[in-house]
């Protein structure tokens, strides 16, 4: 059990490096080439934050591990929004944009939902993965122009949190490349201590996929709301989950099943409505005065328990 352990935390710690430096160098390549801060924070930065979960899903879809890539995505969409949005939201109150309540958290119910109805037969194939990486794409473009409604104060916060322009073509190359190398090798790692632990314990693959590697691939999410709602940033704090929840959806889980088409018999109904009823009571909540209080926050980490409890003791 300590080998498995060993790689579990040696692969988390290799993925957070590479996404580290895979951020640094994508952004400050990007910064170099006068592309403008704003458009590099909603895609390379975006991407890079939930590049941990991307790898392993992809890593464990090419290993014939279905359940593990699909249960990181739905663990981790329950994680963001019950434990880290929780979480956040006890340590401060949240104050929560309007375009997250009108348009964001909307779409995230809908691609949760359109998830569901992937999923549902126990496998999902090729053309549904490439099906949602468009949807992906078309999210990111429609984010882009409505960004620009907004543009001197969202471009001087997108500036304020972006590594700074520096370094040659070939330096920010070279990081780009060191981190997709973590990325792969930290990946292969954390899920042959994920799958060995699990066998281990007795427990089936869906159930480490949507617990401890859903947990451990939103370790940056979880950093990143955290600070931000210390600082008192809520945008950032709020909007940096719906964002994930999102590209987990359409990013993660249709890219991984276009590479490689996968079974997902081990995630549950339950799994799946348990994600889309957290999407759903999240709305309420920030829309009754555009705020998640302490005592909400509360509701989704007592919730989040709850589920837990249920899918790991249940066993």
């Amino acid at each position: 059990m300590m080998m498995s352990v060993l790689f579990l935390v040696a692969g988390l710690v290799v993925l957070g490096i590479g996404a580290e430096l895979l951020v640094r160098g994508g952004a400050s390549l990007a910064l170099g080439l006068r592309i403008r801060p704003l458009v590099v924070g909603l895609t390379v930065v975006a991407f890079g934050t939930s590049a941990p979960e991307l790898a392993v899903s992809i890593r464990a879809a090419l290993a014939g591990q279905g359940d593990v890539a699909a249960g990181n995505v739905v663990g981790s969409n329950i994680f963001n929004v019950a434990a880290i949005l929780g979480l956040s939201a006890m340590i401060c109150p949240l104050q929560v944009h309007a375009r997250l309540i009108r348009v964001d958290i909307p779409i995230m119910l809908g691609v949760s939902l359109l998830a569901v109805a992937v999923l549902w037969s126990g496998d999902i194939s090729r053309v549904e993965g490439v099906a949602l990486a468009f949807g992906l794409l078309a999210y990111i473009v429609m984010t882009v122009r409505m960004a620009r409604g907004d543009e001197p104060e969202m471009e001087a916060e997108a500036a304020a949190e972006l590594p700074k322009a520096g370094g040659s073509i070939w330096l920010n190359l070279g990081l780009i490349v060191a981190g997709l190398g973590g990325l792969v090798l930290g990946a292969d790692w954390f899920v042959r201590g994920a799958v060995d632990l699990a066998r281990l314990m007795g427990m089936s693959e869906a159930v480490i996929g949507l617990t401890i590697v859903a947990a451990g691939t939103s370790l940056p999410e979880l950093a990143t709301s955290v600070v931000a709602a210390i600082r008192r940033h809520a945008d950032i704090a709020a909007g940096n989950i719906i964002g994930s929840n999102i590209f987990n959806i359409l990013g993660i889980l249709g890219l991984s099943s276009a590479i490689q088409p996968y079974g997902t018999a081990g995630i549950l109904p339950a799994d799946m409505w348990v994600m889309v009823g957290f999407a759903v009571l999240l709305l309420p909540m920030a829309a009754r005065d555009f705020s998640l209080k302490r005592w909400e926050g509360a509701v989704l980490m007592a919730g989040f328990a709850a589920y837990i409890g249920y899918r790991v003791f249940s066993l």
